[in-house]
């Protein structure tokens, strides 16, 4: 399994959990060196056999090398996680083009250059799993780059679904709410406090709660769900 941005957050909790349920892994990061050398080694506790590489995932080079890491490592891939990405906030007015392709690059084209890349190395039957945001489904003010970055993960998720069906090859997105990613973290308590009331279950999400439905998509039990969008949102 390739994980990209599997070094925090929810990639970090989907690499773990993979890793324990027995699948070897190659897991990229962007820039934190130190901090990926310090998930490789909780990553190693849960087995051997695993990477974790430094990629560029917007870049179409860099993607082709750690697509053949993931050949040199695994041989195939039973299910890429397109997990990388960031978030951006900035009102309409004053949205750069620069900031707007810096958001979409990691968020949008990130997903289509590894997937496109990663394709011929998935085996029928496999699986590609998006992550995209349920915030982006609904709009959400001065964020208008992340959330069209986040929706059109929609539409490669159904396109590219219909294109490779007929290999058994399965493209799903997960949706998430607002995930707390890092201890401490999450929005200003007025915030957390205001979403959790619009949210069904009255509280915000964690990592390991958006992880499970990844592996569930990723796994047999999935086997005829392609081109869906999973709300794992807490019903907001």
């Amino acid at each position: 399994m390739l994980i990209t941005g599997g070094t925090r957050g929810i990639g970090r909790a989907t690499a773990l959990a993979a890793a324990r349920a027995g699948a070897r892994l190659v897991v990229c990061y962007g820039h934190d060196r130190e901090h990926a050398e310090e998930f490789a080694r909780e990553l190693e506790k849960e087995g051997a056999g695993h990477r974790v590489v430094q990629a560029d995932v917007t870049d179409e080079q860099d993607v082709t090398r750690l697509v053949e890491v993931c050949r040199e490592t695994l041989g195939g891939l039973d299910a890429v996680v397109n997990n990388a990405g960031v978030d951006g906030r900035a009102a309409l007015e004053e949205l750069t083009p620069e900031e707007w392709a810096r958001v979409v690059d990691i968020n949008l084209t990130a997903a289509f250059l590894v997937t496109k890349a990663a394709l011929p190395l998935i085996v029928d039957g496999g699986s590609v799993v998006l992550v995209g945001a349920s915030a982006a489904l609904r709009g959400r003010p001065h964020s208008a780059h992340y959330a069209a970055s986040k929706s059109a993960l929609v539409g490669l998720t159904r396109s590219v679904a219909r294109e490779v069906g007929d290999r058994g090859v399965r493209v799903n997105t997960v949706a998430p709410g607002v995930i707390v990613t890092e201890p401490g973290g999450g929005p200003p308590p007025p915030v957390a406090e205001l979403i959790k009331g619009m949210t069904a279950l009255r509280r915000l999400g964690e990592p390991d709660e958006v992880a499970g439905p990844v592996l569930f998509l990723v796994g047999d039990e999935s086997r005829y769900v392609s081109g869906s969008i999973l709300h794992v949102d807490g019903g907001i």
